[in-house]
């Protein structure tokens, strides 16, 4: 009998140890990071648990005004994201540098007082054409009109060469020597084919301009 127990003995002496698993092998060589891990890991269920305690402990009236901000959060979001809205931030993103620098340009304007004195000057030109009465308007209209008329006129072809020919011509005068001239230098320099063209020129423009006057004037 002591055989068989000693025999029983001797095998669980040389049974060999279980192996260690992976995890029991990181943990053995690592205790002090799976203690703050698990800390961690408890801080965190913590959370969570007030988290739900706070959802639990919430009234209706609470949900429903909080269900109530959320859709006014959503319907201020469509109200965003319409199509202008989207097209501006385009426009934004496309000229923000030009935008950048006319706001600067706004502030210092603002800073400076200047700002105001332009929306002062806005209201004065506002107050004088509500102030203008009806002649007046047909008056500035019709001096706009006359303006218009005129600037057609001095752009046609010759009117347009001729007052170059005249404005050449002065040109041309300032820069000769030129002397007093009596009846007898008149005489003779009415003998010059250049002068006698200038003549002819001159009387051509005071007949035309005689009778422009005369159809003014009937």
């Amino acid at each position: 009998m002591a055989d068989s127990e000693s025999a029983a003995g001797g095998d669980a002496t040389d049974t060999e140890p279980v192996e260690t698993t992976d995890l029991e092998a990181a943990i053995a060589e690592n205790p002090e990071a799976v203690a703050d891990f698990v800390r961690r890991l408890d801080a965190v269920n913590e959370l969570l648990d007030v988290v739900d305690l706070g959802t639990s402990a919430m009234t209706d009236e609470m949900v429903v005004e909080l269900a109530g901000t959320g859709e006014r959060l959503a319907a201020s979001a469509d109200g965003i994201a319409t199509d202008e809205t989207v097209a501006l931030a385009e426009s934004v993103g496309e000229n923000g540098a030009e935008l950048q620098e006319a706001l600067d340009t706004l502030v210092e304007l603002q800073r400076s007082g200047t700002l105001d004195e332009l929306a002062e000057l806005g209201d004065v030109v506002s107050l004088g054409t509500s102030a203008m009465t009806d002649e007046m308007v047909r008056s500035l209209a019709g001096t706009g009109s006359s303006l218009g008329e005129l600037a057609d006129t001095a752009a046609k072809d010759g009117t347009r060469g001729g007052l170059t020919a005249l404005l050449n011509s002065v040109d041309a005068a300032e820069n000769a020597e030129t002397s007093s001239v009596g009846m007898v230098g008149l005489m003779k320099a009415i003998r010059d084919p250049e002068i006698q063209q200038g003549l002819g020129y001159l009387l051509a423009i005071a007949k035309a301009l005689g009778q422009q006057q005369s159809t003014d004037t009937n």
